[in-house]
């Protein structure tokens, strides 16, 4: 399935490839290749089969492939996939075909990587700010913001590439060699694609092999567990006092025994205050962000520099405003539990909207953990009834609004949502959009979610 590292991108001009997936990442492959000057065609299953360049499953079938890249998210079950390997025909993600490129185009070029199941845009977004404070160009992309190709087959020829890598884009994946790379934290997401959590971890996993120093988060047993294989050099961090070796809290430091000269002497990272907003898991992507800062040379002073200038994205425990006493908070990018956990944790008292695509994750754990900060749950979405059974089960007297879109009231569902929760909201609450869930069953992304609940409560609660 893989490809040789030795077919170099002039080899690519005038050959047939297919992609698969006419998404942004397709779309990103298929004008790389034509750039490169490949004969390209794509195949899509949404129905855009009747543009020029587009094939269908048939003509798939019928014709000769010298390449193909497939799009994160294709299932490696999938019949074309099945098909393709059957016939012997190079299939490769659009991470290898960007490595690929990139050691003809800039070999000089370091990677470091960044995965976990929570906190991959904010770290990978903090690590590029820590590189470009030492001097260096960085930017974060892969996951988040441009593809991978893009950024490679772009003018600009960067010094740092940071990739955030999802589990999808691991599984697929070969060919890449970070100089050094973090896992975050694995919890319960994407299950219905990996088919196992065991498969799930294992994705992620992956990237060990391609990375000469691994960045581990110590709080996470999963990720203790699941690397203990690895053999190359391994940096733990944790909210912990670290141990010589180790990165971790002392009192209210942020402290490196890892990179130091004399691991039994410490080094001040930054202060906790530094880190904005402090809570316990921004904390934990600084130390990952300032592990694979430190592996690449960038001193202790410039991290301490961008780790204060720093903010996180839009829809990451976002305060949307506060009125009467009721702190309104946007986080659609908690789209499993794990994520929405830690902002349950961060609150007190909450009103929780939650729901949409699960992905096959449990909720049980995540009720387990934080129902007693929640006072009322409002629900949305597909999915929405796993979370209700669990607050049944576990915490009953957590009163349940469940929310449907009622088009012919005028209102959209979000502005349906708000005013529920506004009607039971008192002084001391937090109004928190934490969905434990994916968005696609409603909203056209998270990103949308969080616009439209940012809009409603702007309407409906802090009108201008």
């Amino acid at each position: 399935m893989g490809i040789e590292v030795a077919v170099i991108v002039s080899e690519i001009a005038h050959s047939r490839a297919l992609v698969l997936g006419g998404g942004v990442t397709g779309l990103a492959v298929t004008q790389a290749l034509i750039g490169l000057g490949a004969q390209t065609h794509t195949f899509d299953e949404r129905g855009k089969d009747n543009e020029s360049n587009f094939v269908t499953a048939q003509e798939i079938i019928d014709m000769e492939w010298n390449l193909v890249v497939v799009s994160p998210g294709w299932r490696m079950d999938h019949p074309v996939i099945e098909g393709l390997k059957a016939r012997e025909i190079n299939i490769m993600s659009e991470i290898d075909f960007a490595w690929m490129v990139h050691l003809e185009r800039n070999p000089e070029q370091k990677w470091v990587g960044v995965t976990g199941t929570n906190g991959k845009t904010s770290t990978v977004e903090l690590t590029a700010a820590m590189i470009r404070e030492s001097g260096h160009s960085a930017i974060a992309c892969g996951n988040v913001g441009q593809t991978v190709i893009d950024v490679v087959m772009g003018e600009q020829k960067f010094d740092f590439l940071v990739v955030e890598l999802s589990s999808f884009q691991l599984a697929w994946s070969n060919l890449p060699e970070f100089y050094a790379s973090a896992i975050l934290n694995v919890a319960d997401d994407h299950v219905d694609w990996h088919g196992s959590f065991d498969n799930y971890v294992q994705a992620k996993m992956r990237i060990l092999a391609r990375s000469e120093i691994a960045i581990l988060n110590a709080d996470d047993g999963v990720v203790v567990q699941a690397s203990q294989s690895h053999e190359g050099r391994k940096i733990f961090f944790s909210l912990d006092t670290p141990a010589p070796g180790e990165m971790g809290l002392v009192e209210e430091l942020l402290v490196d025994r890892a990179f130091v000269e004399d691991p039994q002497e410490a080094a001040m990272i930054a202060e906790l205050l530094d880190v904005a907003p402090s809570a316990p898991h921004n904390v934990s992507n600084a130390f990952a962000a300032s592990g694979i800062a430190l592996s690449v040379g960038v001193s202790h002073e410039d991290i301490r520099r961008a780790i204060q200038g720093f903010r996180p994205g839009r829809h990451r425990i976002e305060k949307v405003g506060e009125s009467d006493g009721v702190i309104w908070i946007d986080d659609s990018k908690a789209t499993n539990p794990h994520a929405a956990a830690a902002s349950l944790m961060s609150q007190l008292s909450v009103i929780w909207i939650a729901g949409g695509l699960a992905k096959g994750a449990s909720m049980v754990d995540l009720v387990s953990k934080t129902h007693r900060r929640i006072r009322t749950a409002i629900l949305i979405g597909s999915d929405r009834e796993l979370i209700a059974e669990q607050l049944k089960e576990q915490a009953p007297d957590v009163s349940v609004i469940r929310i449907d879109p009622r088009p012919e009231s005028g209102f959209t569902l979000m502005e349906l949502v708000v005013t529920a929760a506004k009607k039971v909201a008192r002084k001391g609450d937090a109004v928190l959009l934490a969905p434990a869930c994916a968005s696609m069953d409603q909203f056209v992304s998270y990103d949308d979610r969080g616009n439209q609940f940012r809009d409603a409560v702007y309407k409906l609660v802090l009108p201008q």
